[in-house]
């Protein structure tokens, strides 16, 4: 790497990400979080190889406005492949900064020097200085972009076996937001309709405030909360409120047809971002459309916040993806300067996107104003899967055109959906839940979504593959019945599902082997690559024509065109329900830094997307969010789990590529055309439930 990163150059001083502190322990800072993925142990580990350290010697800081970098968003698979270059860069830096004072110091040059365990020697001598001896001598408050670029040593100290230091909290029963403790904390909690469309007109505090360890009931506009001494008695609270709660309907909901049908109804904003001119050499065309419903994030913890205000400042702590991003947001909410408003951020439940950890900070900042005292906001398990955001709706219409040889000499892919992106943040307006039911309300920012080349509806909805003439068009709607934002994977769930459907009722229109077929029309190396070896490891046999209830498929894809390659085999056995038997994947996400981070990331994402393609959908009524219990929204249990085998690949030389997202929609490719091979006939709308099956079965 001969260019500074972009992550490090925005936030160029090397102190926001290193500190020396007492003897053996270097403090590291990272702008990107802990969410379950491991991220920051990988982090770590980078910095101690560059550094010259054992990783016991590295503290992993939390994350924090007031002194870590701003690194925006902790998403996209981009912690290692942007974050982990910005922190490799930075601790080099160092460690040459070092590397001159301890020459000075030796009576040597800085090339004459190893460093081993945080000691500087020269070669063949046991004399020595320490990072910390010279810790006088060493200015980080000073900018990498006026240094000289380092050089990179690479590599990883990983060795197999080594443990992610947030594990030992989380396992004892101490490791999340929920179990913080503060000397006179007081507990919120903050009253939503059962509908998206209804706003609170009017409700009986008087009635509230007369329970027993109630503190204060909070109004503002449309928003309502209770601060009470306990949770239990703030739940207790909430539960009276709620029964005097009148509310206004500000429009209906279309009905929900389980297949998108809304829709229809809905006026787009479409581009068309790749129009190639159209051969007239097809012989044979196909066109099939694809769909995926609203999903939820449905993490097991619901969200929570701690907020407190102390002389005009607000101090929240928050399991935020963008704890900076969040902090500008606050700052408009309560027209402060940024500086007046801290988020540190706190572990908290599994998620991967855009949940409630924003929307739930500002509840409590909100509750805190009020009491002047520190207030931990929880939510319900109803809110948690109704008004956290969701992933968006989509469907994906596709159209090809084979030659005479069988080869694809066309493509068209179009995609539908809301956005898939309304964080804090993006745009002119504040995307958090209660800010547009303030008395002096602040208004969401215009309709949009992440730009191109990662892309948001429309990622992955490129095809890797040689196809001959593209046509790609985006339809981005306005938000849809539910809300909608970024959840793992954004638009390459069902663009990846859709694209590789195709591509096996394509082989099968043209006589093929999917593998093979795959292949013919498949050039680069590392995509071939891939699938070679998930064949291989999943003994794909050509010849085997399933059925009886029993099928393999195969999904490939990489992600958003840019991150790591994955290819997926599933196995499945199909009778009254569909039961996983097996996935086998190949991916290959260049250097790896923490392998058992990334096969964490991956067998997670499997199961996730296999939970996702084969069960999950939030749905309405007239009545309002369907979605309000786990009773409503079954996901993938632990006895459905299936066998797992993963395969890594890792070209010598390449450079760390994002994995945490790479499976989701080979995954669900993969158990689509697993359920075709097995019966013969397609699904196309997800969840593939064993209701849709019977209709595909009948149709």
């Amino acid at each position: 790497m001969s260019e500074c990163p972009a992550n490090l150059k925005a936030n160029p001083v090397l102190s926001s990400w290193l500190r020396l502190d007492d003897q053996p322990r270097v403090g590291v800072r990272s702008g990107k979080v802990e969410l379950g993925q491991g991220a920051t142990t990988a982090l770590a580990m980078i910095a101690a190889t560059e550094l010259g350290l054992e990783l016991d010697q590295i503290d992993i800081m939390v994350a924090d406005t007031a002194h870590g970098p701003d690194e925006g968003y902790t998403a996209g698979s981009f912690s290692i492949e942007h974050g982990g270059a910005a922190m490799r860069w930075a601790a080099a830096q160092l460690r040459e900064l070092a590397a001159q004072a301890a020459a000075h110091v030796l009576g040597t040059t800085p090339d004459q020097l190893v460093v081993e365990a945080g000691q500087f020697r020269r070669q063949g001598h046991n004399e020595g200085v320490s990072y910390w001896q010279l810790r006088d001598r060493i200015n980080l408050d000073v900018s990498a972009l006026d240094l000289p670029a380092p050089v990179l040593h690479g590599g990883t100290i990983d060795d197999g076996h080594l443990q992610r230091p947030d594990l030992v909290g989380k396992l004892s029963g101490a490791g999340f937001i929920q179990d913080m403790m503060f000397p006179d904390l007081l507990h919120g909690r903050v009253l939503r309709p059962d509908h998206p469309q209804d706003r609170l007109l009017a409700c009986d505090e008087a009635a509230v405030k007369g329970i027993e360890g109630v503190v204060a009931v909070v109004r503002d506009g449309h928003f309502a909360g209770v601060v009470a001494q306990t949770d239990e008695t703030a739940l207790a609270a909430l539960a009276v409120l709620r029964k005097s709660a009148q509310w206004q309907r500000q429009t209906e909901l279309p009905p929900d047809d389980g297949l998108n049908g809304w829709m229809d109804q809905a006026t787009p904003l479409s581009t068309c971002f790749l129009d190639e001119p159209q051969p007239e050499t097809a012989t044979h065309t196909h066109q099939a459309r694809y769909s995926r419903p609203f999903i939820a994030h449905a993490s097991i913890g619901p969200a929570c916040a701690v907020a407190h205000w102390h002389d005009g400042q607000l101090q929240v702590w928050s399991h935020s993806q963008g704890i900076y991003p969040l902090r500008r947001q606050l700052a408009r909410t309560f027209g402060l300067d940024a500086e007046s408003v801290n988020v540190t951020h706190a572990h908290g439940a599994g998620c991967y996107g855009h949940n409630g950890a924003d929307d739930v900070a500002l509840d409590a900042a909100l509750l805190a104003r009020a009491v002047k005292a520190p207030v931990m906001c929880l939510w319900t398990r109803a809110d948690e899967l109704s008004w956290s955001p969701f992933g968006a709706a989509m469907r994906m219409e596709l159209s090809a055109g084979l030659d005479g040889a069988g080869q694809i000499v066309a493509w068209n892919h179009a995609v539908w959906s809301p956005t898939h992106l309304a964080r804090p943040g993006f745009g002119d307006g504040v995307n958090l839940l209660a800010a547009g039911d303030l008395a002096q309300p602040h208004p969401r920012p215009p309709l949009a979504d992440a730009p191109r080349p990662q892309g948001g509806g429309d990622r992955n909805a490129v095809p890797l593959y040689d196809v001959g003439a593209r046509k790609i068009t985006h339809h981005l709607l306005p938000q849809g019945p539910l809300r909608s934002s970024a959840m793992r994977a954004l638009g390459a769930h069902g663009n990846v599902f859709a694209i590789e459907s195709f591509m096996d009722e394509l082989a099968m229109l043209a006589g093929r082997d999917p593998l093979a077929f795959r292949l013919a029309h498949l050039s680069e190396p590392r995509a071939r690559g891939v699938i070679g070896a998930v064949a291989k490891a999943a003994q794909w046999d050509a010849q085997d024509q399933g059925g009886e209830g029993h099928g393999r498929g195969l999904g490939f894809a990489r992600y958003k065109n840019l991150g790591a390659y994955c290819a997926v085999v599933a196995e499945v056995e199909v009778a009254e329900t569909v039961r996983l038997v097996k996935v086998t994947a190949a991916v290959d996400a260049g250097e790896v830094i923490h392998r058992d981070g990334l096969m964490n990331q991956i067998e997670g994402g499997i199961i996730q997307a296999a939970s996702w393609t084969l069960k999950e959908a939030a749905g309405w009524t007239q009545d309002g969010f369907k979605t309000r219990s786990w009773a409503d929204y079954p996901i993938l249990n632990f006895s459905e789990i299936p066998a797992i085998e993963i395969v890594l690949l890792a070209p010598e030389g390449a450079a760390s590529l994002g994995g945490g997202e790479c499976a989701a929609g080979p995954v669900a490719a993969a158990i689509g055309n697993a359920i075709a091979h097995a019966l013969g006939v397609r699904v196309r709308d997800m969840p593939l439930t064993p209701e849709r099956i019977t209709q595909a079965i009948h149709a």
